[in-house]
């Protein structure tokens, strides 16, 4: 089988939808991965569950490339944020075709461990009716910041639709060994996000989320094991999460799209994934 790739969100960002949907066509994807719970940060264009037009306006062009979308984010575990508030953004995903949602733990010291895993489980439990896994992802400088971590909220939250979300960044950045990867339930692993990084890891927080946010480089261009990560985890769809604001503006949004992929190809295609 061979490997398929979704374009992401913050790859693309300020690019609406229906457009990722025709580059992603254009370029040769095979998904989209969609953010229809805005975060809130500058540069960051909402597109909200409600706009029924830019609804319509993926279906369609989602119907008219044959591109799918493979998960929608970002469905925070937040102090005192009910997640029922993403139900509608989990509806609009469902409809499109989503299959997968992304969630992350960004609390505070006061909420303890108890607090998360019962905040994922209700997402989950949520997500469930419309066919959605809910993959914890654990960005370095999030309130989980390993595998480790993020495995045990998904154990103790024992969900059929739980799941864990490796980007190939935070597998760097939190040093995950390969027997880590090995040891992680097959039933977990739904897709990954790819991206490279410089072989200095920032030492702060801030310095972390610059280059997660706006300075990742291509696949093959940093120092990421990528023989290590996917040869120790089933194959699965490989969403491109590859914000650069320099090459964006560079390039462009379809070009930009265009360089990701064909990197990501000539990188990866001859690794061979784990069983």
């Amino acid at each position: 089988m061979r490997k398929q790739y979704s374009l992401a969100y913050l790859t693309v960002r300020g690019c609406e939808p229906s457009e990722m949907a025709y580059i992603a066509g254009r370029v040769g994807y095979d998904y989209i991965s969609l953010r229809l719970i805005p975060m809130g940060i500058p540069g960051e264009n909402a597109y909200l569950p409600e706009d029924k037009a830019m609804i319509a306006r993926t279906k369609a062009a989602l119907k008219e490339t044959g591109i799918k979308v493979l998960d929608m984010e970002l469905a925070r575990i937040l102090d005192d944020v009910d997640p029922r508030l993403y139900l509608p953004a989990m509806e609009a995903a469902a409809e499109l075709g989503a299959k997968h949602l992304i969630s992350s733990a960004w609390t505070t010291e006061r909420r303890d461990r108890a607090y998360i895993v019962d905040r994922y489980a209700e997402i989950c439990d949520l997500a469930k009716p419309l066919e959605l896994t809910v993959n914890l992802e654990f960005p370095t400088f999030s309130r989980l910041t390993d595998l480790q971590e993020a495995s045990d909220i998904v154990r103790a939250a024992n969900r059929e639709n739980g799941g864990i979300l490796i980007d190939s960044l935070y597998f760097y950045y939190s040093r995950i060994q390969r027997a880590e990867l090995e040891q992680l339930p097959r039933k977990w692993c739904n897709f990954m996000h790819i991206c490279d990084a410089p072989e200095t890891i920032p030492a702060s927080s801030p310095d972390m989320i610059k280059i997660a946010r706006d300075e990742r480089l291509y696949v093959g261009e940093g120092c990421i094991d990528f023989a290590a990560l996917l040869g120790s985890l089933p194959l699965m769809p490989y969403s491109i999460e590859l914000p650069n604001i320099k090459r964006l503006k560079e390039y462009g949004f379809e070009e930009y799209a265009r360089r990701c992929l064909e990197t990501a190809r000539t990188h990866l295609e001859t690794i061979k994934t784990g069983v």
